[in-house]
């Protein structure tokens, strides 16, 4: 499957367990503001559309705003449809330009921002390992993100690398313990974004299913950044007596005879969130790659029972 501008809008539902979301994270390390904010759809048990949404902003080490709301009726299955958590998204070019605005609930955070695609898009296959363990699919696009936010009693302005995710599925979480996702943002040139699924049985990194991306400055669809899927791709991960991430490493080969992109990243903030019967652990870290230094996320969600 090539991802088309078909892929931009919401997908046919499969089961009652079908979820469809899309994702938009972004890191100004100038403005020292940080943030993650998503919106779902699903149906409901009498067919109609039901929305959800998930926000979270840092500034500096700390939360400033984290809301989360499920199964709120949405007018239509459209993701422009969904207000949920104070998040609204609209798409203004299909896989190329997008909007997002949140406010807090107390209204004293709140985002105006446009992402803008940098890369084509990265696909997540559902026949790949992580599609296969991990029930969903999808893709990933680098963006330019740039607007404002309001913090601390201040506007601060937005100009910065971030990410937009789309994905769709049912994740089967009696098979699986932990997904994570990684992202390093170093340029308009490069990047990278890894998904991580552990099925049940696993015991460690090694028996994860991966799936990664290289954000490159060769030119891929549309003029935008090549995204390239590596032959090899590896990560490690440095955990505090909580299990949350600390540190990270992670190589990525192109192919077995070139050098590898090498990155190594600490965490700037980071913060739980509660999510019924999984935990959402959400960061941002400080990355340097290929010797550049950049900012990404590393969110890991997993099952409280495993906790």
């Amino acid at each position: 499957m090539s991802i088309t501008s078909a892929h931009e809008r919401p997908q046919p539902p499969t089961s009652s367990a079908f979820a469809d979301a899309v994702t938009f994270s972004f890191g100004d390390a100038a403005a020292d503001v940080f943030g993650v904010t998503r919106v779902g759809l699903s149906t409901g048990e009498d067919g109609t559309p039901q929305g959800s949404g998930l926000a979270i902003v840092f500034a500096g080490s700390e939360p400033v705003a984290i809301r989360a709301a499920g199964g709120l009726p949405a007018a239509a299955a459209t993701f422009e449809a969904v207000d949920a958590a104070g998040v609204r998204t609209a798409t203004v070019t299909d896989l190329g330009e997008w909007t997002v605005q949140f406010v807090s609930e107390d209204s004293t955070v709140a985002l105006d921002l446009r992402f803008t695609a940098l890369s084509e898009p990265a696909e997540i296959p559902a026949d790949s390992a992580v599609g296969g363990f991990g029930g969903m699919q999808g893709y990933e696009q680098l963006c330019r993100v740039t607007g404002t936010a309001r913090v601390r009693g201040g506007t601060r302005t937005i100009d910065c690398l971030g990410q937009r995710g789309h994905s769709w599925g049912a994740p089967d979480w009696d098979g699986i313990t932990i997904a994570r996702s990684i992202s390093a943002w170093v340029g308009a040139d490069l990047g990278v974004s890894i998904t991580a699924v552990r099925p049940l049985k696993a015991k460690s990194h090694a028996d994860e299913a991966l799936q990664a991306a290289v954000f490159a400055a060769r030119q891929g669809t549309d003029g935008l950044a090549a995204a390239i899927l590596p032959e090899d791709t590896r990560l490690s991960t440095t955990y505090d007596a909580e299990g949350r991430q600390r540190r990270a490493g992670l190589e990525l080969y192109e192919d077995e005879d070139g050098y590898p992109h090498r990155g190594a990243g600490d965490v700037i903030c980071g913060t739980s969130v509660d999510l019924g019967r999984l935990r959402l652990d959400c960061s941002f870290f400080r990355w340097r790659l290929d010797g550049r230094e950049g900012v990404g996320r590393y969110d890991i969600l997993r099952r409280t029972e495993d906790l």
